[in-house]
């Protein structure tokens, strides 16, 4: 049996050569970054293990023998779910093992953008020491902390951010008000959460009816006071739109850790909006959460090919 690595940023693969040795798999590891790098490396493997490269369908179908598609992390908006359940490939994701590390970077982020940090650090470095801020700062207790997906990360997140007396409120399509009313958290629909929310972090899997669900629209609903935190999926936000947000004095500041394209371009208008914190896809890392990430995804491409149940399957 043949595993491929299609593409990974790992320092070690001691996990993916543990398991692959002990139950006679060949393992090969590459770069690709196109369609046709992993057709060339990947026709006659029998899984495949990717981080960032596209398996598109075209991809798909040149698999000659694919059992199984892993991907290293959460999302799955790189592999064509669709063709992969017409040809009979089993796709599984691993959404669970960086909860912790992308809870707390939400809250760093949050919590940093809500006592206006980037704006007395920028004044300072300009030989200034403000006394005010460009907005009013509010105490945390005055606020409304707002979850745009209240999954395993998005409630969290509410458990970090809770010490600190926000009110919480959230969308979910998936989870009813009465389960959100438990554990403190009303439910709003989006028009109203955006309305009213001082804070909002998007929790959303990246779909086409949540592309782009922050747009110019959505950000004038916005208080000129509110941040914005998305550590979830770059194309969740119209970045482009929300330069022009910030610029404008819309919304007040943003924390980004992800971006429709990786790295964001050079000439892209948010890195010269000083009221962002702009993170490189880092939410997810910790030393533990990597060694995490690839030993969940390596033991499911080995249940797999030794026909056990899938433990995070897609589809």
């Amino acid at each position: 049996m043949k595993v491929v690595i299609t593409d990974c940023n790992f320092e070690s693969f001691d996990q993916e050569k543990t398991v692959c040795k002990q139950h006679g798999f060949e393992l090969q590891l590459h770069q690709c970054s196109t369609p046709a790098e992993v057709i060339s490396v990947a026709q006659s493997a029998d899984a495949l293990l990717v981080q960032y490269a596209p398996i598109t369908r075209e991809v798909l179908q040149r698999l000659c023998h694919c059992k199984v598609v892993v991907r290293y992390g959460i999302g799955v908006d790189s592999i064509d779910i669709e063709a992969a359940k017409e040809l009979g490939i089993a796709v599984c994701n691993v959404p669970d093992y960086g909860i912790d590390e992308v809870a707390d970077h939400a809250a760093a982020l949050a919590l940093s953008l809500g006592r206006q940090l980037p704006y007395f650090d920028h004044k300072i470095r300009q030989q200034q020491w403000p006394a005010g801020t460009p907005t009013p700062l509010m105490s945390f207790s005055d606020m409304t902390f707002a979850i745009v997906g209240a999954g395993r990360i998005g409630q969290a997140l509410v458990q970090r951010m809770r010490p600190f007396g926000f009110k919480f409120v959230a969308y979910d399509p998936f989870v009813s008000a009465n389960d959100l009313a438990h554990i403190g958290i009303k439910k709003l629909e989006l028009d109203e959460l955006f309305a009213t929310a001082d804070v909002v972090s998007l929790h959303l899997p990246l779909i086409e009816a949540t592309h782009h669900v922050i747009n110019a629209q959505r950000l004038k609903q916005m208080k000129s006071n509110a941040a914005l935190i998305n550590t979830s999926r770059g194309g969740l936000v119209d970045t482009q739109a929300l330069a022009m947000a910030l610029e404008k004095g819309e919304i007040a500041f943003a924390g980004i850790d992800v971006f429709e394209s990786e790295p964001m371009e050079q000439s892209h208008p948010l890195r010269r909006c000083t009221n962002a914190i702009l993170t490189p896809h880092i939410a997810y890392y910790s030393v533990a959460s990597v060694v995490r990430l690839q030993r969940y995804a390596i033991e499911d491409v080995a249940r797999c090919l030794l026909g056990e149940d899938l433990r995070c399957r897609v589809c």
